[in-house]
């Protein structure tokens, strides 16, 4: 992750298109370096989801290039590279994983973001219906060994319809339904076992993705 880190830093210092484009090859050969990073978490991956058996991992790549069309902050590029490795590629609905790479800002994710109104509506019945299969995933070892707790934006108040006094009302609050692992060490993305110790991190969090691809 040696090119990846060392584009990315210059990048932020030179966020223009001249730059960019007179450096046109490091971003290349960065871009590559993380492509086959993602090759290997998609084969570590497919190991105990064979739903990611198959996935190209171009297609799971995000473009680094910002839409600046309706933003005030109109830096051409992103100072990350990203991917979501979901069943399909990034564009598929399907829960799946996410890893983000920036300088002093990496993190590895996964889960749900911002499901639709009848997707959240169906997790949320289900988390009603059996409150012990989400409690289950939350305070399982192997979760917590990574996870704080399953995150998200969350509503200030109950959702219309559900007990504002119910005993899940922390997590029938959330919008979205993310788990988060954002202590990654400068040391641990550069580490050649970094793609390993992501795979662990993606496994452990597999029993959340497994019950919203089931619920929605």
């Amino acid at each position: 992750m040696k090119k990846v880190i060392s584009f990315l830093k210059k990048l932020e210092k030179n966020n223009d298109r001249d730059w960019f484009n007179s450096n046109k090859d490091q971003f290349e050969e960065a871009k590559e370096e993380f492509t086959v990073f993602v090759e290997k978490l998609i084969a570590g991956i497919s190991r105990f989801d064979p739903l990611l058996i198959g996935t190209d991992a171009k297609n799971c790549l995000f473009r680094i290039y910002r839409d600046v069309r309706f933003s005030k902050d109109k830096r051409p590029y992103k100072i990350n590279f990203g991917a979501s490795i979901n069943p399909g590629g990034r564009k598929s609905p399907v829960p799946g994983y996410y890893i983000h790479i920036q300088p002093g800002a990496s993190f590895l994710a996964g889960g749900k973001y911002m499901p639709s109104a009848p997707e959240l509506l169906a997790i949320r019945n289900s988390i009603v219906k059996e409150p012990k299969a989400i409690l289950k995933i939350s305070n399982a070892k192997l979760f917590k060994e990574y996870f704080a707790e399953i995150s998200g934006e969350r509503l200030k108040t109950a959702p219309k319809g559900f007990d504002k006094d119910h005993q899940m009302i922390e997590y029938l609050q959330l919008k979205s339904f993310i788990a988060n692992h954002d202590k990654l060490s400068h040391k641990t993305i550069l580490d050649p076992a970094f793609d390993k110790y992501a795979v662990k991190v993606f496994k452990a969090m597999k029993p959340l993705n497994d019950f919203l691809r089931e619920v929605i």
